[in-house]
């Protein structure tokens, strides 16, 4: 068993910003895998599904970003689950937009959901799925936090579109696979 958790903040307010790239990649991957309902549990959204003969958990954290590492540390602990069962889908303000990398542990670039994570289970040794949103333009009036809480332009739907559905596809090679693995191809073959 495995937990996919999609970082992102509870609300309609957040719900086409940047911020959420994880909870778009974990409502696909929900909708590809045919998985059951979204339940109230965690102190966010759960459901399951089934890759590859194994069972998968996917968890939205409703505490918001801040706060990721309480409802998913309360998951892991209910499944019995340690940090190697653990895949994160985030967005990277580092990644230009459209890039995907795989990582295995490391610090949290300043990310806060992801330094929330660290501090509730005491580790980094998690893998990550980092989604590249890209640095704010230089013309962008105010701070990090202030544009990846703002929408993705329209202009740049099918984009997004298209990064959640090659975020799909890497998450299902990692559980089809390993992360070594995918991260050889994934690695590879994405924009750097």
């Amino acid at each position: 068993m495995i937990l996919v958790a999609g970082l992102g903040n509870p609300g309609s307010r957040y719900a086409a910003t940047r911020h959420n790239i994880g909870f778009c990649v974990a409502d696909a991957l929900a909708d590809h895998h045919r998985a059951g309902p979204w339940r109230t549990k965690f102190q966010g959204e759960l459901t399951d599904c089934e890759v590859s003969g194994e069972r998968v958990l996917l968890l939205k954290p409703q505490t918001y970003m801040n706060e990721s590492g309480r409802s998913i540390r309360a998951a892991l602990g209910f499944y019995k689950l340690g940090p190697g069962e653990l895949f994160v889908i985030h967005d990277e303000l580092d990644l230009p937009f459209g890039a995907l990398r795989l990582k295995q542990g490391g610090g949290h670039a300043g990310h806060n959901g992801v330094r929330s994570i660290v501090e509730h289970l005491q580790t980094s040794e998690f893998a990550r799925l980092r989604c590249g949103i890209g640095h704010p333009p230089a013309e962008f009036q105010g701070s990090g936090a202030d544009y990846v809480l703002q929408a993705f332009p329209l202009a740049d739907r099918r984009a997004v579109d298209e990064l959640i559905e090659r975020a799909v596809q890497a998450v299902d090679q990692v559980l089809r696979t390993d992360l070594d693995a995918a991260m050889n191809v994934i690695n590879r073959t994405e924009k750097p």
